[in-house]
């Protein structure tokens, strides 16, 4: 395979992530609908009154001193209201869509705790030198939560100790504590409708998978995209509409066109933009028919090369992306074998 063929490649298998990376962090990096969020989808009581004022973004303080490339994942500082000497609570968001559980999740987050709270013991040096040696000095809490809208269940252990070897005889000794994860497919559309806020609009967005999806909110009623039109203020819809293209970049939905249905939201019309659904799903059939075209051109040339393994037969069909479905079929016409083609285009397979 060129250079070339495996940058597309990369690209087109890492595209959507990207995408929805991109939402999660607009969605999150928003106090208003980070307060939304946190009222609305916690089940906190601390937190059912936090407000976006309330909100501080220190993202940018932990993620340049983080190894890994964490677009998505963000660092709040709550300010708590009531709550004596101890006004501050540290929220850290991670966003999870991909088809595999992550299921180190709890290091992951104990790695972000160590760095938060070193960090503010440093800062209370400074203010006052010996404090945190102090019998009175206190760390504030820090709650993670794992944002997930993939469609499989969330089966990872969400407390760290369970994750840890020997816990059973040593449990006291390790460190204890559990990550809260808030799963999209948790809620009906039905549930979101009735919290007729902004972020509900975006979640319904969110669940979306295709454009035949588009069906599944032919009933959300008139009074829903109203009452969000009327009371949403600019920047927010903005935001919305933002996250509606990469939606439909990731359908395929041609720039131009894109921009017209964004309009739609900016000019409050979000009744409108919803109710083009027809619209996408005949798109989407077109491309889905071509895509399937391609795909059996693929498999037709590696099956009379030998026999097609399952594996490699479902994710053939499953894509749909014309450009890579175009560099297989070329890729296919020059293999000398179906492992050949798989060792050069898909090596991912032979682990599965």
């Amino acid at each position: 395979m060129t250079s070339r063929q495996t940058e597309q490649t990369t690209k087109t298998t890492s595209q959507n992530r990207k995408f929805k990376d991109s939402s999660a962090k607009l969605i999150f990096g928003d106090p208003i609908l980070c307060a939304q969020f946190l009222r609305g989808y916690t089940d906190i009581e601390l937190l059912k009154d936090v407000q976006p004022e309330d909100i501080e973004d220190v993202t940018n303080r932990f993620i340049s001193m983080w190894q890994e490339e964490r677009d998505s994942d963000t660092v709040k500082k709550i300010h708590l209201k009531n709550q004596g000497e101890m006004d501050t609570l540290y929220l850290i968001t991670l966003i999870e869509h991909q088809t595999k559980v992550d299921y180190d999740m709890s290091f992951r987050i104990l790695r972000y705790i160590v760095l938060i709270l070193t960090d503010y013991a440093s800062e209370a040096e400074k203010k006052q030198p010996g404090c945190t040696a102090l019998k009175r000095f206190r760390y504030p809490p820090v709650l993670p939560i794992v944002f997930y809208d993939g469609e499989q269940n969330w089966t990872a252990v969400k407390n760290f100790q369970e994750r840890t070897a020997l816990s059973d005889l040593l449990g006291e000794y390790i460190p204890n504590f559990q990550y809260l994860v808030v799963p999209l497919s948790r809620y009906s559309n039905q549930e979101l409708i009735e919290k007729e806020d902004e972020l509900s609009l975006i979640m319904l967005i969110d669940k979306l998978r295709s454009a035949a999806d588009f069906h599944e909110l032919k009933e959300i009623p008139d009074d829903y995209f109203e009452n969000i039109s009327r009371d949403s203020p600019q920047t927010l819809l903005k935001l919305i509409s933002k996250i509606v293209a990469a939606f439909l970049h990731r359908l395929n939905i041609p720039k131009e066109e894109i921009g017209t249905f964004t309009d739609q939201i900016e000019r409050r019309d979000l009744k409108m933009f919803f109710d083009h659904f027809e619209y996408y799903d005949v798109q989407a059939t077109r491309r889905e028919s071509k895509a399937e075209g391609k795909a059996e051109s693929v498999l037709s040339i590696l099956e009379d090369l030998g026999r097609v393994p399952d594996n490699l037969r479902t994710r053939i069909l499953e894509e749909q992306d014309l450009d890579l479905l175009t560099t297989w079929v070329k890729g296919a016409a020059r293999a000398a074998s179906v492992e050949g083609f798989i060792t050069e285009y898909l090596p991912e397979l032979k682990e599965s």
